[in-house]
Parts: C-alpha cells; sequence; structure tokens
C-alpha cells in the first residue's frame, strides 16, 4: 500500500491537520502496513534506525489522527489497542493463536437484517469480527 509522500502531505492538511514530522511519520507508518499494529509496535518500527519518537509523541499522533478519521482503532482483544489506516468499512479475521489480523472485504458476508434487533437499540455502526487459525497455523 504504497502512497506517495506529497499525498500524505495533502491528506493531512485537507483534515485541517499541521504536517508535524511525527503525525506524518506516524501516519505513512500505518498507511504503509496491513498488519494493524499497536502503538508500540509502530513506536519501535520509527525508532528503528534513529531513535527520535516517544511513546507519548506516537500515542498522541495516534489519538488525532483517529479524531479526524484518518485511522481506525480496532479492538479485537481485551486491552489491546491496533490501528488500522484502511478506514473504509470492512471485517476482520483474528489469528486465535499467532494474533495475526487481516482485512475481510465488507461485501463477504451477506448484510445483517439489524431490524431484528430488540426495540430500543440504535445502531451507529457494526463490524464482524471472525476468529480462528492463519494458513501457517493450521
Amino acid at each position: 500500500m504504497s502512497i506517495h509522500k506529497s499525498e500524505i502531505v495533502k491528506i493531512l492538511k485537507s483534515k485541517g491537520l499541521r504536517v508535524t514530522p511525527q503525525r506524518f511519520a506516524v501516519y505513512a507508518n500505518l498507511r504503509s502496513r496491513g498488519d494493524h499494529p499497536t502503538a508500540e509496535q509502530i513506536l519501535t518500527d520509527l525508532n528503528k534506525n534513529t531513535p527520535t519518537s516517544s511513546q507519548a509523541t506516537v500515542y498522541s499522533a495516534l489519538q488525532t489522527l483517529r479524531e479526524v478519521n484518518l485511522i481506525r482503532e480496532v479492538l479485537l482483544q481485551e486491552g489491546v489497542s491496533r490501528y488500522d489506516a484502511n478506514v473504509t468499512p470492512h471485517h476482520h479475521f483474528r489469528c486465535r493463536q499467532c494474533e495475526k489480523i487481516e482485512d475481510i472485504d465488507w461485501d463477504a458476508f451477506q448484510s445483517i437484517n439489524l431490524n431484528s434487533l430488540r426495540p430500543g437499540l440504535t445502531v451507529d455502526s457494526y463490524e464482524i469480527t471472525v476468529q480462528g487459525l492463519c494458513e501457517k497455523c493450521q
């Protein structure tokens, strides 16, 4: 999922954000990967060659990017926040052994009849999480 630097700058500016080196680096990192990393994994990746980012800076950038809907926080395990730059509607598969997470196309499932929920519930959105074993763990 390669994206040119100027496109990242354009996207950040379109959301009214200042293009700080930290926001740029965090967003570029997320756009370049499909593994739904934790904040700690992003920090490790960013500091691989030159340690310049702090944990607080990465968390702040993630929060800002999430608030303007450039990324999503994915909660598939208790107490573990993962992040995804794919903000289009989609579902997830989580391997219960290696904990790999991958996207599933929105149209992979028949639509869900939300009218069959009990009266009084108002649904804003939904997402299906499928759990099992990936090819490597079978």
